[in-house]
């Protein structure tokens, strides 16, 4: 077995505000977290990002550009995170770069996702062949492109002996239950929204990023009679697999449903749309009947203890605790997910989503696009 297999993992996710880098090492087993790095995305790359995930009319040029932009962006998180480590370029086997989504559609006669960044600029400008565009073939096998991480977590997480959820709160949430006596295959789905609701809300009325610990919530109460509307939501009635994003959980959503409410005030707003959260996640599954006893979160959730008080709460008999506890810091779990991704393209090795996404045969995810060297794909 080789001394070292280095990968590469980018992220950028539904809060649209920076992009995750991590350097795994997966000749161990669990693979091994070498260095990490976040790269802030610059205000005016993430207007034009923002435009495109809202679907106003745009030309190709302002698509084109973007992507371009955005590429050389991964490709300076990629290349800072390999100073920070010290591992040269021509260590690092392939990076697994999941992009940016601008639109997901896993519905209707034409179903699509379209992630952007473009992975030939990424090569080019790290010198390391680059895996990306890991959604659509997943969707050409039938199945809604989404969540991809569960596989993964069930690789990383699976091992413990106990009846485990892994739940990521980042923009959107999504759940993996993970095979066990329970259950012969991992099971996952997005359940609703996570944190974008919350962060588009402090951005339109304090011009703030994100609710630092829940704090701004926690000077508001809940409006019981805009929770019940947000609740009424039919994609949370839906049956898995299913998967959703920014196109549905966004501001002109919410706006449409504090429509004919009386006023309420922004702070009470966030309070709710916390509660939310919580509630369409903790509704989601049969927490008992499932007999979970940890549920593991990851992603930028995870830092938010009033979020997270208010889902120990909703279910008392599981345990809610942050993917720290279980080895993986929670910020980094996605990233690792994509250079895990990019091992099994780069081995070409099919992935089975079937039991999360729908897929109706397991599927090689990504296309390679190389740098200027081809290698022969094999550890031995």
């Amino acid at each position: 077995m080789p001394t070292h297999e280095f990968f590469i993992g980018l992220l950028s996710g539904t809060s649209v505000d920076g992009i995750d880098a991590v350097l795994v090492d997966f000749a161990s087993s669990p693979p091994s977290l070498v260095a990490t790095h976040s790269e802030q995305i610059p205000e005016h790359l993430r207007s034009s990002i923002l435009k495109l995930c809202a679907g106003e009319p745009v030309s190709l040029v302002t698509l084109g550009e973007t992507d371009v932009a955005l590429g050389r962006l991964f490709a300076e998180a990629a290349n800072a995170l390999l100073s920070k480590s010290g591992i040269p370029a021509e260590s690092v086997l392939a990076i697994g770069s999941h992009g940016q989504t601008v639109m997901h559609h896993p519905h209707g006669e034409f179903p699509f996702t379209l992630q952007i960044g473009d992975p030939n600029t990424i090569a080019c400008r790290t010198g390391i062949s680059t895996v990306a565009d890991f959604r659509r073939k997943d969707m050409a096998a039938g199945g809604q492109g989404a969540p991809l991480a569960p596989l993964f977590h069930q690789d990383f997480f699976g091992s413990s002996g106990k009846e485990r959820a892994i739940l990521n709160i980042g923009g959107i949430a999504n759940i993996t239950l993970l095979a066990s006596s329970r259950r012969v295959r991992t099971l996952g789905f997005d359940t609703g929204p996570g944190n974008v609701l919350m962060d588009s809300w402090i951005k339109a009325k304090r011009d703030l990023a994100y609710d630092h610990d829940g704090q701004w919530a926690a000077t508001g109460k809940i409006d019981e009679r805009l929770l019940e509307i947000l609740m009424a939501e039919p994609y949370l009635q839906r049956p898995a697999p299913k998967s959703t994003g920014r196109e549905l959980f966004n501001l002109d959503w919410l706006r449409s449903r504090l429509d004919g409410l009386p006023a309420i005030t922004d702070e009470d707003v966030q309070a709710s749309l916390l509660a939310f959260t919580a509630r369409s996640i903790a509704q989601s599954v049969d927490w008992k009947s499932n007999g979970i006893e940890e549920v593991i979160v990851c992603g930028g959730g995870a830092h938010n203890s009033a979020l997270m008080t208010a889902l120990q709460t909703l279910i008392p008999e599981t345990k809610v605790l942050s993917s720290a506890t279980a080895g993986l810091a929670p910020d980094w779990v996605e990233g690792v997910a994509f250079a895990w991704m990019a091992r099994k393209a780069w081995l070409g090795e099919a992935i089975a989503t079937g039991s999360v996404t729908g897929a109706d045969r397991p599927c090689i995810l990504g296309g390679i696009y190389e740098n200027e060297t081809l290698v022969e794909r094999t550890l031995h």
